[in-house]
């Protein structure tokens, strides 16, 4: 019988079959949970089966380990947040993208207007929505369509496959979009949106409508844990020192006005997504993945949350546990 890891948060993974017996575990312990519900304030997203349940694994040595629904397609939604604002760093600098962006938690649901209207310039954080529209706007190209170019292909190189919108999501999303573009416009008379509005919601909303797979967030994830490379593909994708922003943003807004818990509880950056998608990142050694539909209050997945930590501790991944030195 394989050993437990030590809970601390230096050293490797440890050997990948106890890793492979682990994610078979916690998908057993979670998928009993019927806390939460499918997002319903879109229709196409309202339509996805509450009982998929998928986990998958990457280790930054290109490993993997899978469990459940890990090849189920959903779309990436606010799981994108954190690869968009690489790219922006990539792009501009990471002082820049601070500046133009933000970095501290919001304490606020994603979608909230007190949010900009409180903060500087709008300057909120990439990962709530006015944020992420911004950032949208600051990849690199001249229109919007050669915007939402670099960002469909950035995307794609953090997965390591080439990534193609749900054309149902989008239709089904655009057509409620009337809250993003409010904080669009909010926005631009605030001096932080320098883009057409209604095309940076439109950039915006295509990129949460990349089709993807439990498999592909674990490798996105991986890549920002393996300082900007991919594992499996082998690609430079995110210079390292831009990794170390994209994680600290996590850290702060990742699971939104719940992301203090989710740190407290897992000691990882992490990110959720309203289709039920959610990664979590451990420098260094993985990146996680899970997929459920069934959220919580917050916009965060049920099952989910209850992986990340499952694997936190049995795999010692949170980077503030530490053992007295001898």
């Amino acid at each position: 019988m394989a050993t437990k890891p030590a809970r601390i948060a230096t050293g490797s993974l440890p050997s990948f079959d106890l890793v492979r017996e682990l994610v078979t575990n916690a998908h057993r312990q979670s998928r009993h949970l019927v806390e939460g519900a499918v997002a319903d304030y879109v229709p196409a997203l309202a339509r996805v089966s509450a009982d998929l349940f998928g986990i998958a694994l990457t280790s930054t040595t290109g490993e993997l380990a899978l469990a459940g629904d890990h090849d189920a397609p959903f779309t990436i939604q606010s799981v994108s947040k954190p690869f968009v604002f690489g790219l922006v760093c990539q792009a501009l600098g990471e002082e820049e993208a601070r500046r133009r962006l933000g970095a501290n938690s919001t304490g606020l649901p994603f979608n909230s207007v007190l949010a900009v209207e409180r903060a500087e310039g709008g300057a909120t954080n990439p990962m709530v929505n006015a944020g992420a529209i911004a950032a949208s706007s600051l990849v690199p190209g001249a229109n919007a369509e050669e915007k939402w170019r670099s960002i469909r292909e950035g995307l794609s190189r953090f997965a390591g496959r080439s990534l193609e919108m749900d054309e149902e999501v989008y239709d089904s999303e655009a057509a409620s979009n009337q809250r993003n573009v409010g904080k669009a416009f909010l926005l631009q008379g605030m001096g932080g949106l320098d883009f057409d509005p209604v095309q940076a919601v439109d950039i915006y909303t295509r990129q949460c409508a990349l089709g993807v797979t439990c498999r592909d967030l674990a490798v996105m994830a991986a890549t920002l844990a393996n300082g900007g490379v991919n594992p499996i593909s082998g690609e430079m994708v995110l210079a390292s020192e831009h990794c170390e922003h994209v994680l600290a943003v996590m850290v702060t807004a990742g699971l939104y006005e719940n992301s203090g818990d989710w740190l407290y509880d897992t000691g990882l950056p992490g990110k959720s997504g309203v289709s039920g998608g959610m990664i979590a990142v451990a420098p260094g050694k993985c990146g996680l993945a899970a997929f459920s539909p069934r959220l919580d209050s917050a916009g965060n997945s049920v099952r989910g949350g209850r992986v990340a930590r499952l694997l936190s501790v049995g795999l010692g991944l949170n980077l503030f546990a530490s053992r007295p030195a001898r």
